[in-house]
Formats: C-alpha cells, sequence, structure tokens
C-alpha cells in the first residue's frame, strides 16, 4: 500500500470527504456520534484532521467570525488528491480481503 491510514484517521477522511465543503471539527466529531454511534472527543478528531494534513490528504481554510461561535472562525477541510487517493487504496484492499472469506464463514 502506498499510503498509509489507520483506521480512525479512515473514518475521519470519509467524513470530510461526504461533507465536502463543510466539513470541520465539530461536524465530524458529531457525524462520528451519529452515524456510528461511537464515543469520540473533538480534540481526537482534531488531532486526527492535523494528521491527515501533515500528510497531504486534506487541505484547510479558515470560514469567517460568527456571532454563535463568540466571534471565533471555523477552520474547515477539504479532501485533497492524494486523499482521494489514499481513500480508494483502502477501499480497494478492504474490499480483496472481504472477497477472502469464504460465504459460509459469514453465514450465521
Amino acid at each position: 500500500m502506498r499510503y498509509a491510514l489507520g483506521e480512525f484517521e479512515e473514518i475521519v477522511l470519509l467524513l470530510v470527504a461526504a461533507q465536502h465543503d463543510e466539513a470541520y471539527g465539530l461536524s465530524i466529531t458529531n457525524a462520528i456520534k451519529e452515524e456510528l454511534k461511537r464515543a469520540v472527543t473533538m480534540s481526537s478528531v482534531h488531532t486526527a484532521l492535523y494528521r491527515l494534513e501533515e500528510k497531504g490528504f486534506v487541505e484547510s481554510r479558515v470560514g469567517g467570525a460568527t456571532a454563535e461561535r463568540g466571534g471565533r472562525r471555523k477552520r474547515f477541510f477539504i479532501i485533497t488528491k492524494t486523499g482521494k487517493e489514499a481513500l480508494l487504496e483502502s477501499k480497494d484492499a478492504r474490499t480483496q480481503l472481504w472477497s477472502m472469506i469464504p460465504s459460509f464463514v459469514m453465514d450465521k
């Protein structure tokens, strides 16, 4: 594999892609809680986002300040071409591994 993505990084990157231009720390944290029913802190999401940015999988921009945030600005994240390639590689690897499991193994 060309790209190294941890499981949590993959989840965060998938949500950045899914939320397109509107992905930011709180929106991703809430999506993980709602969609995956998984307890997660905003701090862990921010750590993953910054790690993904260092790897070149996402880029960020700072939005305008809003009154609802007490004048603070949001940092929005978007997936890069490299991030898309990493997700596709991860998906292909998982699909390959799933295809190796005999069907009777997964029968209930």
